[in-house]
């Protein structure tokens, strides 16, 4: 009897040690873990919740961008505008082409209101207008990178009264435009 319990308490003793070493080893791979130390620097460069940094593809192409001065019709780090900022975030970070115009982009996404946006996903405004002028990449907890007429490439909040002002809708890229786009 007295072996019997002996023999259990090895055993638990040795699951719970087993359980800790466990708990341990992620805490030190997260640590050591290249993206989450990315997803943290990028979370805290951009102003995002860590666990909103999933694709760090894009984080570190905005990033290498941030800065780069807008030009209407301009598509390098000379220069660029709104949509080719976009088309090209989505050219090199997602693998899909899309069109060049803010207003032709929005005919291929599925429109989304804001508390439904994903990271990745469009913002579109109607600045001073009836129709689409400006767009930008939806980055989580309400950022989102474009670039802007008067600032450049940067990271922007859609609670900031003048964005908040202009917002239009959220889009995501439809799939079967995606696929379409892919097959040719």
């Amino acid at each position: 009897m007295i072996k019997k319990f002996l023999f259990s308490t090895l055993i638990v003793v040795c699951s719970l040690s087993a359980v800790q070493a466990q708990t341990k080893s992620k805490e030190t791979n997260k640590l050591e873990d290249p993206d989450n130390l990315a997803s943290q620097y990028f979370s805290q460069v951009m102003g995002v919740a860590v666990d909103a940094t999933s694709n760090i593809k894009l984080y570190k192409f905005i990033y290498e961008w941030i800065g780069t001065p807008y030009r209407f019709g301009g598509n390098t780090k000379r220069g660029i505008d709104c949509s080719a900022f976009t088309k090209a975030i989505y050219d090199k970070v997602f693998n899909t082409t899309i069109l060049r115009n803010s207003r032709d982009i929005f005919s291929m996404v599925d429109p989304l209101p804001k508390d439904e946006l994903k990271e990745g996903d469009l913002v579109f405004f109607k600045i001073k207008s009836r129709s689409i002028t400006h767009i930008g990449i939806y980055l989580g907890d309400n950022r989102f990178a474009h670039a802007s007429s008067s600032r450049g490439v940067v990271i922007s909040n859609l609670n900031e009264p003048y964005y908040s002002r202009y917002f239009y809708k959220g889009g995501r890229i439809l799939d079967p435009v995606k696929n379409d786009l892919m097959e040719e």
